[in-house]
C-alpha cells in the first residue's frame, strides 16, 4: 500500500513538473519581439550652424527630423537640441533634405521662410535659442521628401508684443486662407516678450 502511494505521488510531481516545463517552454516560444524598432540620434550644440550640419549628415544615413527644443542643458549651458529617428529594417529609399533657420530679425525669418517655401521645404519646428553672443534667435527648421510630389508654400511669420494684435493679424490670415503651424513667446530685440507665429499656404500649381 505505501508502495503504491509513493508511486502515485512520484507520477503526479512527474506529471506536473512536466507542466511547469511546459508552461515555462509555452512563455518562451510564444514571447514576441516588437514589430517595428527605431534608432533615435540626439544632437545637442550651441552653434545652429554645427545643427544644420550634423542634421543633413544624419538624414544622409537614413535619419528623420522629430523635433526640436532650445534651453540650458546640464553641461552644455545654452544648446539647441534636435531629436531624429530612423526605423530598423525600413528601406523605402526616401531622402529627406534640411534646412535649419536662425535669426533674431524677424524680417529676415520671413524672407528666409519664402525663399524655403518657394523650393517646397515644409515646416517642422519651431523654437527658441540663446546664441553664444547673448542674443536670443527664433530657430526654424523646414524638411524636404524626395519621395512626396513638390509643393510650393507660402509662409507668414506675425511678431507682436500684444495678444489682441496677434488675434487680430492671425485672423485675418486665417481669412486669406493661411494655416498655423508654429509658436514661439521670447524677449525681442528691443525688450520685452515677442510673440511669434508661423502660417503656411500651398501655393497653387
Amino acid at each position: 500500500m505505501i508502495k503504491q502511494t509513493l508511486i502515485g505521488l512520484l507520477c503526479i510531481a512527474s506529471l506536473n513538473l512536466g507542466q511547469i516545463t511546459f508552461a515555462q517552454k509555452k512563455s518562451v516560444v510564444t514571447k514576441k519581439q516588437p514589430s517595428r524598432q527605431f534608432n533615435y540620434l540626439l544632437i545637442a550644440t550651441n552653434k545652429t550652424s554645427t545643427a544644420q550640419k550634423e542634421m543633413a549628415e544624419a538624414a544622409e544615413a537614413g535619419y528623420r527630423f522629430e523635433d526640436v527644443m532650445g534651453g540650458e542643458t546640464s553641461f552644455g549651458g545654452s544648446e539647441v537640441v534636435v531629436i531624429m529617428s530612423k526605423e530598423l529594417g525600413n528601406q523605402d529609399g526616401r531622402v529627406f533634405r534640411y534646412k535649419l533657420l536662425a535669426t533674431s530679425k524677424t524680417s529676415t525669418m520671413q524672407k528666409e521662410l519664402q525663399e524655403a517655401g518657394d523650393s517646397g521645404f515644409e515646416f517642422k519646428g519651431q523654437t527658441i535659442f540663446k546664441t553664444a553672443f547673448g542674443g536670443k534667435e527664433v530657430v526654424v527648421i523646414l524638411e524636404q521628401d524626395s519621395e512626396k510630389k513638390l509643393i510650393l508654400y507660402k509662409y507668414k511669420l506675425l511678431a507682436t508684443k500684444k495678444t489682441s494684435t496677434m488675434q487680430k493679424e492671425l485672423r485675418e490670415a486665417g481669412d486669406d486662407g493661411f494655416e498655423f503651424v508654429g509658436l514661439t513667446v521670447a524677449p525681442s530685440r528691443f525688450g520685452g516678450n515677442e510673440i511669434i507665429s508661423i502660417l503656411r499656404r500651398k501655393v497653387a500649381p
